[in-house]
């Protein structure tokens, strides 16, 4: 049977100008949602045979308006068909081919999206959770991975926010710019989750979801183009490009892991690489530091270094220092050991880790690093044990085939690589 996976990519990639444009014209987020799972059915059977459209997010947007619009004819049988205006705003009238939408609609239509996802209204935390499922379309399970909770707890979460969406009467319209500036980190944070759920898929078949970064990438591009003058979104947007330009080099021809330092960086991809480290010095000369900027200025080291042996650990682990201190958190710490086990070897680094445990017990990159630096101590029994631990949290084949791997070279590693 042949693959149907190109379906699922411009699905997903269309997504956010389409829900986007049907809450614009419906004004309801379960209408707007409603319309456009409706339009993926019918691209389901239409597309296989017919191919992709033109242009995927216009034919969305036109079959799930009209879905909508024949439900809510339906409904008029037994009660009046509400007015016009309630359900297509004027312009959208004067608009009577949806194809003639052009940059400026999907623009407008994201923003308005995002920033009602991440309305003030809303606890942080169930802005991006909301964001993540209607902007992007992640799954409920998708979701709790990547903020380390349960799938039920995450599907409260968002049915709380959508529940609050309906019950504050929130204003569909696109904010203006004393709003835009005050709800942008949370936009930011929910697009740089995006990001890391496309760079690293929470489950399934895939490991790198090229669609969900290119999406992630996208957008932060168009907050960019918005707030030009806001060095965060330059580092944000520096930093999807730094780690989005490796993605060729990431996988080999068996789609196994290829970690950074055995990756061929003829793969990766300059142009991409150049422009964010141009982003990064621009940020920097604004002298207002902050987390993105901080990340992408790591993310420029590893990105500009002519070959592995070539990295700059000493700044690296500078640099991670910079941003405990700004943004403390216990994965931040996780990654700072890596620089540290580069400088100072695998005792030191393990000593950082140690304790980071009752903080990241579901989290499958705390294992990983763990048992890389108790095999490089030559702690076989106990490395074996925290790669087994890694196995079983792994979130994609690719994860578990590249555990397995290290499992299976345990038996021919004799000696320590460091004291």
């Amino acid at each position: 049977m042949k693959s149907l996976g190109w379906i699922d990519e411009a699905l997903a990639a269309a997504r956010p100008q389409a829900v986007g444009a049907l809450l614009r014209y419906f004004r309801d987020l379960d209408t707007a949602e409603d319309a456009y799972q409706e339009a993926c059915v019918r691209a389901l059977k239409s597309w296989p045979e017919k191919g992709l459209p033109r242009d995927p997010a216009a034919w969305l947007i036109f079959v799930g308006r009209n879905a909508a619009l024949d439900v809510i004819r339906r409904r008029s049988k037994q009660q009046s068909l509400p007015p016009e205006d309630l359900i297509s705003d004027l312009e959208d009238v004067e608009n009577s081919v949806v194809e003639d939408l052009d940059n400026a609609h999907y623009r407008d239509d994201i923003l308005r999206l995002l920033f009602v996802c991440c309305h003030p209204d809303l606890p942080a935390n169930q802005q991006i959770a909301m964001a993540l499922r209607i902007v992007s379309g992640l799954s409920v399970r998708e979701i709790a991975r990547a903020f380390l909770i349960t799938e039920k707890a995450m599907e409260q979460r968002i049915t709380r926010a959508k529940r609050r969406v309906g019950e504050a009467g929130i204003s569909f319209s696109v904010p203006d710019a004393r709003e835009r500036a005050a709800r942008l980190g949370t936009v930011a944070s929910m697009i740089y989750l995006v990001f890391n759920e496309g760079y690293s898929a929470s489950g399934g078949s895939v490991h790198v979801r090229v669609a969900l970064c290119d999406e992630a990438l996208r957008l932060a591009r168009i907050l960019l183009s918005i707030f030009p003058g806001e060095p965060e979104i330059m580092g944000l947007t520096a930093l999807l490009l730094m780690q989005h330009s490796r993605t060729l080099a990431r996988l080999d021809a068996d789609n196994r892991i290829v970690l950074l330092q055995d990756q061929d960086r003829r793969l990766w991809n300059h142009a991409m690489i150049a422009e964010g480290g141009d982003l990064v010095r621009k940020a920097r000369a604004m002298r207002r530091p902050g987390p993105y900027q901080i990340q992408s200025a790591i993310a420029a080291v590893h990105a500009e270094a002519p070959t592995a042996e070539d990295t700059d650990w000493a700044q690296i682990d500078q640099l991670y220092g910079v941003l405990q201190r700004v943004q403390p958190s216990p994965v931040i710490e996780l990654n700072r050991a890596v620089a540290v086990a580069k400088l100072h070897g695998p005792a030191a680094a393990l000593a950082l880790v140690e304790p980071l445990g009752e903080h990241l017990l579901n989290y499958f990159h705390f294992y990983g690093v763990k048992a890389v630096l108790l095999k490089d101590l030559g702690r076989t029994e106990e490395a074996r044990e925290a790669f087994n631990r890694a196995l079983a949290l792994a979130n994609t084949a690719a994860e578990a085939e590249h555990i397995r791997m290290q499992i299976a070279g345990l038996s021919t590693s004799q000696k320590p690589a460091h004291s």
